[in-house]
């Protein structure tokens, strides 16, 4: 494996290009195709996210999830609550706030404009996967 990427296509693609390069705030790695149905693919942390073409209105499926992490749950959280006072954001998109699950890492879930599962994840420092196993 050389390279890969999560393909998404949304039913409203420019609701989806807002929820991720606005609300979200990831970066555009590059665009492409015609401009009235441009592609486009965003940095998602160690790997990519690619919105093209369009498809139909529906419940994704039910077993896809997308995790990112962030430096702050909470911090994120009070973000995307001003976004939903402001008109930005629907707030059905907030799904749950920060949680810290029993496996040791702070969660809060948000639905995409296709109804998708988004897990925003802090790693709390004492959590293994911030430890160096090279000791």
């Amino acid at each position: 494996m050389l390279n890969s990427r999560l393909l998404i296509t949304p039913a409203d693609p420019a609701a989806s290009r807002h929820f991720y390069g606005e609300v979200l705030g990831l970066a555009v790695a590059r665009e492409f195709g015609p401009p009235e149905h441009p592609g486009i693919v965003y940095f998602a942390g160690g790997g990519f996210l690619e919105l093209s073409g369009q498809g139909a209105p529906g419940v994704p499926a039910a077993t896809l999830r997308l995790w990112l992490q962030v430096r702050d749950a909470g911090a994120e959280w009070a973000r995307l609550q001003e976004l939903v006072r402001s008109g930005d954001l629907e707030e059905r998109a907030l799904a749950r706030e920060p949680e810290l699950e029993p496996w040791g890492l702070i969660e809060m879930w948000l639905l995409d404009p296709d109804g998708m599962a988004v897990a925003l994840v802090e790693v709390p420092p004492e959590h293994p996967l911030r430890r160096d196993p090279r000791g």
